[in-house]
Formats: structure tokens, C-alpha cells, sequence
């Protein structure tokens, strides 16, 4: 039972938290990290899996009912698979769900499906080989669809494949993407390309959540309404005709600020309240301290004190990789 409930000052009652387990990924995706890669944190810099589940503990007694893991890449980190097993164990009543680009799923996929995973992303911008090791830089597609097939094998439920839309690199792919994901029972969602790096972004790659739906093939596409409280910012459309279903993520043209319920961990164990704001609650030392009226006041504050609206906040010199998306 939550003793409370994490209410920021507008109202929004927030019980989704992402938490990065590492900052360390074996890709090198261009919209997420510069080529030689980031500075890594060293391994007594960041939250250890003791940490982790002490804060998610006091999280969930203030009403979180999900947690996302994400990195980097999660998987990269030795003993995660453990650690997911041994939170569904002591937490059974939590969702928890998993971000990865797929590349080390064919080694995990039958561990994780013990794990009580709720969901598993797959982070997948084409299918295109030479297309895809331009965009990672050192990815081997062989690897991840190799991995998807072993998650399906090792029977892990709710899979989304998630892409980003670029224009003039993988705005193209929609229909065969869409495709591919239903031959292989999964859920594509696609995602509008977000400023977090003026490096990187620009506004003649970006393609708002509008264009995507009239890229989409087949004809009319309606709304779904509903979805679940702990759910992220995806819309979900059905194909009139087809039956077809796909997500999209409109978070720039269409944000969904208003309705947003999630806060986010970084590996290092700094709380941020919004994806696209640089400050950060320091919660490290309270955790190692198993300071949990400490905690519990801190985590209280920050909900408090979470923004408006992203737009409100400063943006354009974040690395996805350190945020976990």
C-alpha cells in the first residue's frame, strides 16, 4: 500500500520512473552520442543493483507502479538479468519493462523471460544493413534480428519496435517496417526525432507525428482511445480496413506535457523530473546512506518542482545516451 502519492505542482500524479542502469552502450547512435563516443562513468560512480532496488522501493510506496530500465544499453551491465529477476521476486506487483537496442538478445532472451518483464523495446531505425551501420556506426544488424528471433522463441510478451524518423534516412521505410514488425508479432511504434543535441538535430531531418500518420499505407487510421496509467507517451492507431496497429510518438509537434507521469534516474542517481532539462535532484549519497525519510522527502520535492512543459526548460546540449531516453 503507498504511504503517498508523488504529485507535482500541477496536478500530475507521476508513477512511471525510467532508470538508467549504465551509461555505457556497444553502439554509437548518431542522434545519441557524438562518434568517439562519451567520457563513461566509472563503475563506483554509479548506483549499484543494491541502490537501484532501494530506490525503487521507496518509489513505489509513493504510488510508481513501473519501471523502465534502460541505459545506454542495460544489457551491457554484468548481473542485470539477476537483478530483473530478483525484482520481480521481491516486487511482483510492479511492471517492469526493458530498453535495448537488441544486439546481445540472442545471449539473454531465455534468462529475461523469467524476469516478469512487462514489456521489452527494441530499438530498430531500419532494416537496411549499410543504412543501419551508418546510423550506429559499429551495430551489426545480423545481431539484432538474430536477438529479436530469440525473444520470440524465449516467449517474451508485449515486444515494440521502436524507430526514429529521419528524414532523408529512413523515411522510406515506414511500410516495411510496419511489415516486418507484424511478421514478427511485434508492435512498431514510430517516433518524431527530438532536439535534445543542436549538433545533431536539425529541422530538415525532423517529421512530425502529423506527417508520419499521412506516411502510414492503407488508407484511413483511427485513434485508439484508453490505455493503461502507467502507459508512455505513444498514441495508438488501428487500421480501418486492415486491422493494422501502430504507435506513434509525437512528443515535439504534439507533447504531451500536460499528461506526463514519468521522472527519470540517471545511472550516477540524478533525478530528472523532465527528459529535456538539465537539472537534476542528487540522490546517491541519500541512497548509500539507506536514508529513507531522506529519500522519500527528496523524491517529494522534486515532483514538486517538475516543469511545466518542456518547453520551458533549457535544451540542445543532452546526450540521449546519458539519460536513458
Amino acid at each position: 500500500m503507498a504511504i503517498g502519492e508523488l504529485v507535482d505542482g500541477f496536478g500530475r500524479r507521476l508513477n512511471y520512473v525510467r532508470i538508467s542502469v549504465t551509461d555505457r552502450c556497444n553502439f554509437r547512435c548518431t542522434y545519441c552520442m557524438p562518434e568517439e563516443g562519451v567520457a563513461c562513468l566509472s563503475h563506483r560512480d554509479i548506483l549499484r543493483y543494491e541502490d537501484i532496488a532501494f530506490l525503487c522501493k521507496a518509489f513505489a510506496d509513493l504510488g510508481v507502479g513501473k519501471f523502465r530500465f534502460t541505459g545506454g544499453e542495460p544489457l551491457v551491465r554484468k548481473g542485470l538479468v539477476p537483478f530483473l529477476q530478483e525484482f520481480h521476486r521481491e516486487m511482483p506487483h510492479i511492471k517492469t519493462a526493458l530498453t535495448t537496442n537488441g544486439s546481445l538478445l540472442e545471449e539473454y532472451a531465455g534468462e529475461l523471460s523469467q524476469a516478469g518483464l512487462h514489456s521489452l523495446n527494441i530499438s530498430l531505425d531500419t532494416l537496411d544493413p549499410e543504412k543501419f551501420r551508418q546510423i550506429t556506426r559499429i551495430g551489426d544488424i545480423g545481431r539484432v534480428l538474430a536477438g529479436i528471433d530469440a525473444a520470440r522463441r524465449a516467449g517474451l510478451k508485449n515486444i515494440k519496435l521502436n524507430a526514429v524518423l529521419i528524414r532523408g534516412f529512413n523515411d522510406g521505410e515506414v511500410e516495411r517496417l510496419l511489415e516486418f514488425a507484424e511478421e514478427h508479432g511485434l508492435l512498431l511504434r514510430l517516433i518524431e526525432f527530438m532536439p535534445l543535441e543542436d549538433d545533431v538535430w536539425t529541422k530538415d531531418a525532423f517529421i512530425s507525428g502529423e506527417e508520419i500518420l499521412s506516411m502510414l499505407p492503407g488508407g484511413r487510421w483511427i485513434k485508439e482511445d484508453g490505455g493503461s496509467k502507467e502507459d508512455g507517451p505513444a498514441q495508438y492507431f488501428v487500421n480501418e480496413a486492415t486491422g493494422r496497429r501502430i504507435g506513434v510518438i509525437d512528443a515535439v509537434s504534439n507533447h504531451f506535457c500536460k499528461n506526463c507521469n514519468r521522472l527519470r534516474v540517471s545511472a550516477e542517481g540524478g533525478l530528472r523530473t523532465c527528459l529535456f532539462s538539465e537539472n537534476e535532484t542528487p540522490l546517491k549519497d541519500i541512497i548509500e546512506r539507506r536514508d529513507a525519510d531522506g529519500l522519500r522527502e527528496a523524491l517529494l520535492a522534486a515532483a514538486r518542482a517538475k516543469p511545466r512543459c518542456w518547453s520551458d526548460v533549457k535544451t540542445g546540449t543532452l546526450h540521449m545516451s546519458g539519460i536513458g531516453g
